[in-house]
């Protein structure tokens, strides 16, 4: 019984001390991260593709919205560059205020925020949110996972018109 009670404080006070440990500093990291998403809104709305497929591990997948996923840093950069080109031509800037929630482990993190689109005149025109999965690699974050939506739903699906030939008997 001796044994049993024994082995019983060893183990309890095994757990306290597991709880005790102190937490990694991350400050660095975030910061990293935090400074990432700030250049690539910079360099979407530059609309440098080259720059933006360098935020990306050579493995990684994009999953934009009304759109296929693009897998692999070559075709995400093909993609952005497009996109952030026609964005830039419709006169619209891509707006990531960078205050959401990062969360950190080891060498796997993510980050979550909002962002909004405005036009010429400083008008928003789309709100959404984004999330981001990085893996530290040779010491540089790299996003491994991208996505974001919009705010707005879905337009409505156009309305199919009858042919009126199919109610023909010829038809």
């Amino acid at each position: 019984m001796n044994f049993l009670k024994t082995a019983a404080i060893a183990a309890s006070g095994l757990l306290a001390l597991a709880g005790c440990q102190k937490a990694a500093d991350t400050t660095a990291d975030e910061a990293a991260i935090r400074a990432a998403t700030a250049d690539w809104a910079d360099a979407y709305n530059a609309g440098d593709g080259d720059a933006l497929a360098a935020f990306y591990a050579e493995d990684a997948v994009l999953q934009p919205p009304n759109a296929p996923s693009a897998s692999g840093r070559a075709a995400i950069g093909a993609f952005l560059a497009a996109d952030s080109a026609a964005t830039k031509a419709a006169g619209l800037k891509f707006n990531i205020p960078g205050d959401g929630p990062v969360g950190i482990s080891d060498d796997l993190a993510y980050e979550a925020g909002s962002f909004s689109v405005t036009d010429a005149a400083g008008s928003t025109v789309a709100t959404g949110k984004y999330i981001g999965v990085f893996n530290k690699i040779d010491g540089k974050w790299l996003l491994v996972r991208d996505t974001w939506n919009t705010d707005a739903p879905p337009a409505p699906a156009a309305e199919a018109t009858a042919d009126p030939s199919a109610d023909s008997p010829g038809g």
